[in-house]
């Protein structure tokens, strides 16, 4: 195993190893251990199915994106539209997996076209 190197201003801290992949959680707030066993889950997942990223962005519907950021381990919880369609691949049951709250934009109106102009 490669020997990992702290990076200026962060502490690491190694959480497990699943063949070649390596979990590493960083000292941030968004970062927890709920982000860290979604990862290894995810690796194991489709190391035991043999299927390729491309292969599980499409079996839950999501990017591919968003599978890498969700099995590095660095990324933030998933949003729970993404988090239950985990859930669906993984089998766990609905709720199982912790979400990051969502929190939606301010988007201005869209002008209805048939609206009364004055």
């Amino acid at each position: 195993m490669p020997a990992l190197r702290p990076v200026r201003g962060l502490s690491c801290a190694l959480v497990g190893q699943v063949a070649d992949h390596v979990f590493v959680v960083r000292d941030t707030p968004a970062m927890s251990e709920e982000s860290a066993r979604l990862a290894k889950d995810l690796i194991e997942f489709r190391k035991a199915e043999g299927i390729s990223v491309k292969e599980l962005a499409m079996r839950t519907r999501l990017s591919r994106a968003t599978i890498m950021l969700h099995e590095s381990g660095d990324g933030p919880l998933p949003l729970p539209f993404a988090a239950r369609r985990f859930e669906e691949v993984l089998g766990r049951a609905p709720g199982s997996i912790p979400t990051r709250p969502h929190e939606p934009t301010e988007r201005a109106r869209r002008r209805d076209p048939g609206e009364a102009r004055g």
